[in-house]
Formats: structure tokens, C-alpha cells, sequence
């Protein structure tokens, strides 16, 4: 982990994010999981909503570098993993196919 996710990390936990976002479908649920948040929505979207705040969730009056480290942060989460975990299936053949997605 960069130092930049590093200092990212602290800003989450001391502005208590965990406490209405999830990883992995760990966390509270007032806010949407933010595991792949970076590869789905992109960093400007990311950087956007963690500056302006939104009518659920606050303006924290972040400066600029722990808007930065925050977003570095979530791109060292997005990089762990995918949630929710794919669906797999196999087939007649033996082969592995992923499943369509539910969604």
C-alpha cells in the first residue's frame, strides 16, 4: 500500500466511513459499497462525491490531499478484489463459464 492509501486509510477510519459505506458487504448500509467503487465509477466521480458530500452523506470540509489520499485509498480496496463475487457455473463440457449476472 502506497503512503498515499496509507494516509487514506487513517482519513476513513478517523471520519468513520465504515460506519454507513462497506468493503466486501462488510460495513453499514446508509451508503453504497465501495469495494470496485474506482474501476466502476472512475476517481473524478469518486473525488466529486467526497468533496461536495450529497443529501445522505456529509460534506467532511476535506483539503485536497486527504480528498487525494482517500481516493488512493479506494483504488488500493478496488485492487483486492470484485464484490459481489462473480458467479461461476460449469458446464456439460467441464468447462468453467461465468454466469450471466442477476443484475
Amino acid at each position: 500500500m502506497s503512503d498515499a492509501a496509507r494516509h487514506g486509510q487513517q482519513v476513513f477510519q478517523d471520519k468513520n466511513c465504515i460506519a454507513c459505506h462497506q468493503f466486501y458487504g462488510l460495513g453499514g448500509y446508509m451508503g453504497p459499497d465501495l469495494t470496485n467503487v474506482i474501476s466502476t465509477r472512475g476517481e473524478a466521480y469518486s473525488r466529486a462525491f467526497i468533496v461536495a458530500g450529497t443529501a445522505r452523506m456529509p460534506n467532511f470540509e476535506l483539503t485536497d490531499d486527504e480528498v487525494s489520499a482517500v481516493v488512493a485509498y479506494l483504488g488500493f480496496v478496488d485492487q483486492t478484489g470484485t464484490y459481489p463475487p462473480k458467479d461461476y457455473q460449469i458446464l456439460w463440457t467441464g468447462n468453467v463459464a461465468q454466469a450471466d449476472d442477476p443484475r
